[in-house]
C-alpha cells in the first residue's frame, strides 16, 4: 500500500491535470462558439445558391457540364482535413484511418497515381510517413480558414480535372452535425454529382455546445422524428421563374464552380467546427475521469489516515498498559 506522502502527491499531480482539462474544455467551448458562428454565416450563400441550382435542374433535367461528366479513373485527389493540434479524441485518427483505406482502395493505380491535398499538420505527417505525392502546404488554413485559399484551391483542381490531369477529386471530413455528433463523411469532389450534393444530409445544430450523453440522445431522437415527417411530407416543387440569359448552359457553367467552391469551404467550417467539439467533449472525459480519481485518491488518502492514527492510539494504549 503506497505511503500518505505518496497519496498526496498523486492527489496534488492529478489536481493539477484537472485544472488544465477544464481550461481547454472551456477555450474549446469558445472556440466552437465563434467556428458555429462562421457556419451560420456561411448558410444563406449555400441556401441561395442551392435554390437556384435545384430550380434550374427542375426545369432542365440534362443539366449538365464538363465538370459534371464522369470518365475511367487513372490519377485520383484526395482533400483530406485534419487539424494542427492533437487532444481531440479519435478525431485524427478517424481521418487518417479512412484516408489509408480509401488509398488502400486505389493501391491498383499505384502510389504516384494518389495525390493528397492535407488540410492541417497531423494528417500532413502521415502523408510525408507514407511517402504519397503531396498537393501542397495547407497547414495554415486549418486554424485559419481562408475563402480565397479555397476558391485557388478548387479552381487549381479544376483545371486539372479539365485537362485530363486528374480523373477524380475525393473529399474526406466531418461533418459537423451537433456539438455531440460529428459524422465521417466520404464523399465525391469532381465530377460534381449536382442531385446528390444538393440533396445531401445539411443538418446542423448551431445554437448548443453541450454534449452530454442525455443531450446527444436528446439530438439523436429529434433527428429522427424529422427524418420521419420529412418522409411524409411530400416535396413542394419550386415555382421560381427565371429569365436566364444568355442562355441554361452558360449560367450552369457559372455557377457548378462556385458550388465547387463552396462545398470546399463548407467543409472546412464544419472540419474546423467537428475539432473543437471533439476536443470539447475529450476534456470534459478527461476532467470528470480526474474527478473521479480524486474521489478515489481522497478515499485512500483518508482510510490510510485513520489507519496510521489507530496504530498510533493502539500504540499509546499499549505502553500505558504495560507500564
Amino acid at each position: 500500500m503506497p505511503s500518505l506522502k505518496e497519496i498526496k502527491g498523486r492527489i496534488a499531480s492529478v489536481n493539477s491535470t484537472r485544472k488544465i482539462t477544464s481550461a481547454m474544455k472551456m477555450v474549446a467551448s469558445s472556440k466552437l462558439h465563434h467556428a458555429q458562428v462562421m457556419i451560420e454565416n456561411m448558410l444563406p450563400y449555400e441556401s441561395m445558391l442551392e435554390h437556384i441550382l435545384k430550380t434550374f435542374l427542375a426545369s432542365e433535367a440534362d443539366a449538365q457540364t464538363v465538370l459534371s461528366e464522369a470518365r475511367p479513373v487513372k490519377r485520383i485527389a484526395l482533400i483530406v482535413y485534419s487539424s494542427n493540434s492533437s487532444l481531440c479524441g479519435g478525431f485524427n485518427g478517424n481521418v487518417i484511418k479512412m484516408m489509408q483505406h480509401v488509398v488502400d482502395e486505389y493501391a491498383h493505380l499505384g502510389k504516384g497515381n494518389v495525390v493528397v491535398y492535407p488540410i492541417g499538420r497531423k494528417v500532413a505527417e502521415k502523408v510525408n510517413k507514407l511517402g504519397l505525392p503531396s498537393g501542397g502546404d495547407f497547414v495554415a488554413l486549418a486554424d485559419k480558414p481562408n475563402v480565397q485559399t479555397c476558391i485557388s484551391l478548387a479552381q487549381e483542381l479544376g483545371e486539372k480535372f479539365l485537362s485530363g490531369e486528374i480523373d477524380r477529386v475525393e473529399m474526406i471530413y466531418h461533418h459537423f452535425k451537433s456539438a455531440g455528433s460529428q459524422i465521417l463523411t466520404r464523399k465525391t469532389f469532381l465530377p460534381i454529382d449536382i442531385e446528390s450534393e444538393l440533396n445531401a444530409d445539411k443538418e446542423r445544430d448551431l445554437t448548443s455546445n453541450v454534449a452530454t450523453r442525455e443531450a446527444v440522445e436528446y439530438l439523436r431522437q429529434r433527428d429522427k422524428e424529422q427524418a420521419e415527417k420529412r418522409q411524409q411530407v411530400a416535396a413542394k416543387p419550386l415555382n421560381d421563374n427565371f429569365i436566364v440569359e444568355p442562355d441554361m448552359q452558360t449560367v450552369l457553367t457559372t455557377l457548378i464552380p462556385k458550388l465547387a467552391h463552396l462545398m470546399l469551404y463548407t467543409a472546412l467550417l464544419d472540419s474546423i467546427a467537428s475539432e473543437h467539439a471533439a476536443r470539447m467533449v475529450a476534456m470534459q472525459t478527461a476532467t470528470d475521469n480526474a474527478d473521479e480519481l480524486l474521489r478515489e485518491l481522497n478515499l485512500q488518502y483518508n482510510k490510510g489516515r485513520q489507519a496510521a492514527i489507530t496504530n498510533e492510539l493502539l500504540d499509546i494504549v499499549g505502553g500505558s498498559a504495560n507500564n
